[in-house]
């Protein structure tokens, strides 16, 4: 049997990357998912210029059923035994009120700057454990935490400009997106990745369709190509850095995600003529190096006490 050329070129590929390390692999696969995010937030870009982002909200969700349908079909029903529904429900509600805030945000706001915008998540997630998980942060940690919202003041510049609400609604989708980061925690301390993420997929869908439903436009036939697109990429990228994570430290993959922001000045400059300002790269500089220091100090943490507890 004779082998596609695109096969032909993919194997080389598949064949280099199972040569890597463990950590190496990580990374490429961090790199990968920065890309398809980015473009993932530019098809988002485009399709938020002709239809309601609420509407672009329920066929991200909708599509991106396709790609989990196999661990429907391989694990069965008993994907969804769960003691903790309640959880899974309101870890639903605040991915789709994230969602669809982070999509209106994105409609009407520069692409490269929605995506430094994003960037204050780890910084409203590291807060809202140390105010309800009780996690113990100390001066340093603290301190970062301000630097980076001093960065998020820098992107918005109030008072020296008016207002962007599009990055406004970008940074209130971050704080929501952090609560549901903190209920993911709670939750996968007793159930597992896969129950998690079948669960999210499949409520998303009939809470998205809610709202599209009140702004409901029928898609041209040039639309349904990108909505797609959306759903399959945003999905798969979800995927990528699920694993990536496995494989790789966190404080070894953030600084790819920086990439994200590069990637996305480029697609705004070339298909959006976007180009961002100084203040847009410094504000996100600060934010993002912010969430690296954060992210590997409790790393950092973490391995202090491992070594405390196999020495006691």
């Amino acid at each position: 049997m004779r082998t596609s050329p695109a096969l032909a070129r993919t194997l080389p590929l598949i064949g280099m990357y199972r040569s890597l390390s463990p950590v190496t692999q990580g990374c490429a696969l961090m790199l990968l998912a920065t890309v398809m995010f980015a473009f993932m937030h530019a098809a988002i870009r485009h399709a938020t210029q002709h239809m309601p982002p609420a509407e672009v909200a329920f066929f991200r969700n909708l599509f991106g059923l396709f790609v989990v349908a196999p661990l429907l079909i391989r694990y069965g029903i008993g994907l969804f035994y769960t003691q903790k529904l309640h959880l899974h429900v309101l870890r639903a509600v605040l991915n789709v009120s994230s969602m669809i805030l982070f999509f209106v945000g994105l409609s009407m706001t520069p692409l490269a700057q929605a995506t430094a915008m994003s960037f204050t998540a780890p910084l409203f997630t590291a807060l809202l454990s140390a105010l309800f998980l009780g996690e113990v942060f100390r001066w340093r940690r603290w301190t970062a935490i301000f630097a980076g919202f001093l960065g998020a003041l820098v992107i918005l510049r109030p008072g020296l400009q008016q207002l962007d609400t599009g990055a406004a609604l970008v940074l209130l989708s971050s704080l929501i997106w952090s609560m549901a980061l903190i209920d993911i925690k709670v939750l996968g301390r007793s159930e597992s990745t896969l129950t998690i993420t079948v669960y999210v997929t499949v409520l998303l869908i009939p809470m998205s369709f809610v709202p599209a439903a009140l702004v409901w436009e029928t898609p041209g036939l040039d639309m349904w190509v990108w909505l797609v697109f959306i759903g399959v990429i945003g999905t798969l990228g979800q995927i990528v850095v699920t694993e990536a994570v496995k494989l790789a430290d966190m404080t070894v993959l953030m600084p790819f995600d920086f990439l994200k922001l590069v990637w996305a000045a480029g697609l705004g400059i070339v298909f959006f003529a976007e180009v961002p300002d100084t203040f847009t790269w410094v504000g996100a500089a600060i934010v993002f190096s912010s969430s690296f220091y954060i992210a590997w100090r409790e790393a950092k943490v973490r391995k202090q006490k491992r070594a405390a507890g196999a020495a006691a």
